[in-house]
């Protein structure tokens, strides 16, 4: 029984890892790809599965029939896992959100916590539950916590390599969790001697019509059905996962729509005329003899043929994700045939920063096709960093060109600052800014002077020289788009505008376009979002300096270990899910494909909180005093905090060993995790404690300190913050923890 047993604690932990990796992808595509959001989704995860851990905790003691209630959990979640799935694409129907429309940060929250909460509270109840049997059944404490707390972890390894490598290339997300809720139903039949006749039928009939409902297409008709209601009006021709993101093809009549993680990138064969018009001759009249071009992103639908009108000699165009390429081909209208097959153009099959970090071509102009810095994925295209890239491979006369969000009109204090954040970081790079404001602002930096002598009669006399036509920019358009009342404008209301600069481990353009956002979704949510917004490390260091003096008062007026211990776990708690985010932010920052890798990611890191488990709990015995060895673990992990930004920029980027060393530091935050936590659980368990309290108290205090590093970690302190400081934050609460542990513990112990 007992070997069944450790079987189901390892599926429960691959079950886990697999629907919390497919709840992320679907969520991501639903929040259009931004991957700030994953802190809410994963922190919603964590307080959930910290609720049913907690509650489970208390009450798993007094139930009798341990076996049914664990039988009818694992029914509970592999029953929900397919409808979470459901919910997480439909549930925009359900709120009444119209097709398209951006949603803020508050109704975010809430769609998550409410598609993660039966799931995660049953996947929390679950652990709580297996604990409580394993520990009756073979007689120990501290250690069975240990070691179901390890046995889950090296299942949730499984589920994140079993996830990439053998299912996600091959299924759809209804064909996956199908084969996992079976797996977890068909683990219950070997309990049955040890269960009522009432679960066995239930059991017995699940999995009968779970293979009915398979083998009549029930799957694919679930998967179409999802498909069609998320993408309501729209007629889905194409709906595919790339290592990048989520990409859906539609048809609206004769016009062709690609969505790159829910927001529409090309559409063709009907563009945006004027954008396309501008952008795509704009910058070439502004150069003297532009020869060799490259386009990054959604060079496809429109630019490339405007680019084209030009004597140019070569068009490099790299796409962010070589997928799209493909479903161009595929679905090809006239105008990206023409663009796609011309003999001047060089389709580079590689994302759009990794190829100009590493190509020896030198250009005359080059063009971001992407406009909005909305995620981390786009935002590496408008980085300090970036231009720098960028600047090494211009000819000596060269420009780089780009937009931005803008207005004619009026301009917020996000659009102020979103525009001014990435403009200063422009500055830093090359000698000469031209900008031209409008409903979207045009920037073209480059070392010559030249870009500043442009005007509507120079660019008049160009067009003629190359005997090209723009419908658009006539005389009397140039002399309004390039007027310099414009410019006056537009440099004069940038006076109180941000002085920060975007940066690759500083996304400030990201948090601005989530002001934006909120500031249209939820302005009541936005208000509190932009104070939050003006923190900085000095302000956070006074505070954690003030709390910690409170809990001193706390703890030591009621002589009590155990609260230190649990405040502890809650500050490694927050230590781990911040260096976690801290980490796959890097990863997407300098890699672009965390959609695909984020289960491998995921099974590096609790690989680490295995190891560790394993380690600690096989030693257990043998630590002679724990309250020195949790005190040295704490230092430990302050110190890796302020380690962990100096590793991170010396190994991101790179490919080979420095790849390896970089995907290996998501393993060291999970070892001191897991070391730390079955520690805790002896020094907390005591000699009279109950393992059912002693699993609530620890393991709910580990999730509730992930939690407020999951929510404020991934849309507040990264973006504001930037990486450096938010290491900081995380070693500072460890420092708090340890002041406490010193003052308090050792003190009662020389009692």
């Amino acid at each position: 029984m007992n070997i069944v047993f450790l079987l189901n604690i390892l599926i429960i932990g691959l079950s886990g890892a697999v629907a919390q990796v497919l709840i992320l992808r679907e969520l991501l595509v639903s929040f259009y790809g931004n991957e700030l959001t994953l802190g809410i989704i994963l922190a919603n995860w964590i307080i959930l599965e910290a609720l049913g851990v907690f509650i489970f905790g208390k009450v798993i003691e007094r139930i009798k029939n341990k076996i049914n209630v664990f039988i009818g959990l694992q029914i509970i979640f592999s029953l929900i896992l397919p409808l979470s799935i459901y919910f997480s694409r439909i549930f925009k129907n359900i709120l009444g959100i119209p097709f398209g429309e951006a949603i803020g940060l508050n109704i975010i929250f809430y769609a998550s916590f409410f598609i993660i909460l039966p799931l995660g509270f049953c996947h929390g109840a679950l652990f709580t539950t297996t604990c409580r049997i394993y520990s009756s059944q073979v007689k120990e404490s501290a250690r069975s916590i240990g070691k179901i707390y390890a046995l889950e972890t090296i299942g949730t390894i499984l589920g994140g390599i079993i996830l990439t490598y053998l299912l996600i290339p091959y299924l759809n997300s209804f064909q996956i969790v199908f084969i996992i809720s079976v797996a977890n139903l068909a683990l219950c039949l070997f309990f049955f001697r040890k269960t009522g006749k009432l679960l066995r039928y239930i059991v017995l009939f699940l999995i009968i019509t779970g293979w009915i409902f398979s083998f009549n297409n029930g799957i694919k008709h679930l998967q179409k059905l999802s498909i069609n209601k998320q993408w309501k009006s729209q007629q889905v021709l194409e709906y595919r996962n790339s290592i990048y993101g989520n990409i859906v093809v539609t048809k609206k009549e004769e016009q062709y729509t690609f969505f790159y993680n829910g927001i529409p990138a090309i559409t063709t064969p009907y563009p945006d005329i004027t954008f396309v018009q501008e952008f795509g001759n704009l910058p070439l009249l502004f150069s003297k003899e532009p020869k060799d071009i490259l386009i990054i992103s959604a060079g496809a639908g429109g630019l490339i043929n405007e680019i084209l009108k030009h004597p140019v000699k070569r068009v490099d165009y790299a796409e962010l994700d070589p997928l799209i390429i493909k479903l161009l081909k595929k679905y090809s209208s006239a105008l990206t045939q023409k663009e796609l097959t011309d003999p001047r153009v060089n389709i580079i099959n590689l994302d759009g920063r990794f190829f100009v970090k590493n190509t020896a071509n030198k250009y005359d102009v080059v063009l971001i096709g992407l406009s909005k810095p909305q995620d981390l994925s786009t935002n590496r295209l408008f980085t300090k960093e970036f231009f720098s890239l960028v600047h090494k491979r211009l000819n000596l006369d060269g420009i780089i060109a780009f937009c931005l969000p803008g207005s004619l009109s009026y301009l917020s204090q996000e659009l102020k600052d979103l525009n001014a954040c990435i403009l200063n970081g422009l500055k830093d790079t090359y000698a000469n800014v031209r900008i031209i404001p409008g409903d979207y602002n045009m920037f073209l930096a480059s070392d010559s002077k030249g870009i500043l002598e442009v005007n509507p009669d120079l660019i008049i006399q160009r067009m003629k020289q190359r005997n090209i036509k723009i419908d658009i920019l006539v005389p009397s358009y140039l002399e309004y788009r390039l007027s310099r009342r414009w410019i006056d404008w537009f440099q004069s209301s940038l006076i109180d505008a941000t002085k920060e600069k975007n940066q690759d481990l500083k996304p400030f353009a990201v948090f601005q376009m989530l002001m934006l956002w909120n500031k249209q979704f939820s302005p009541r949510f936005a208000y509190v979002f932009g104070i939050l917004g003006s923190i900085n490390i000095g302000l956070l260091a006074v505070f954690i300096s003030g709390m910690t003096l409170l809990l001193f008062y706390l703890f030591c007026r009621r002589r009590s270990k155990k609260m230190v211990i649990a405040y502890s776990i809650a500050t490694t708690g927050f230590f781990g899910m911040l260096s976690y985010l801290v980490l796959i932010f890097s990863f997407q920052v300098f890699y672009g494909y965390l959609y695909y890798r984020i289960g491998i990611l995921i099974s590096v890191f609790m690989g680490g909180i295995a190891l560790g488990s394993i380690l600690a709990t096989r030693f257990m015995e043998r630590i002679k005093n724990s309250l020195v060895l949790f005190i040295k673990l704490e230092v430990i992990i302050a110190v890796f905090s302020l380690v962990l930004p100096l590793a991170i920029n010396r190994f991101g980027g790179y490919m080979g060993y420095a790849y390896w060393i970089f995907v290996s530091l998501f393993f060291v935050p999970g070892l001191l995790m897991g070391i730390e936590f079955p520690i805790a659980s002896k020094i907390y368990l005591g000699e009279k404690g109950r393992i059912g309290n002693t699993v609530g108290v620890l393991y709910s205090s580990d999730l509730v300190g992930g939690w407020f590093a999951g929510i404020l970690g991934g849309i507040l302190f990264l973006p504001v913050l930037g990486l450096f400081s938010t290491c900081i934050l995380a070693a500072l609460f460890k420092v708090s923890s340890i002041l406490l542990l010193i003052t308090c513990l050792i003190k009662y112990d020389s009692h």
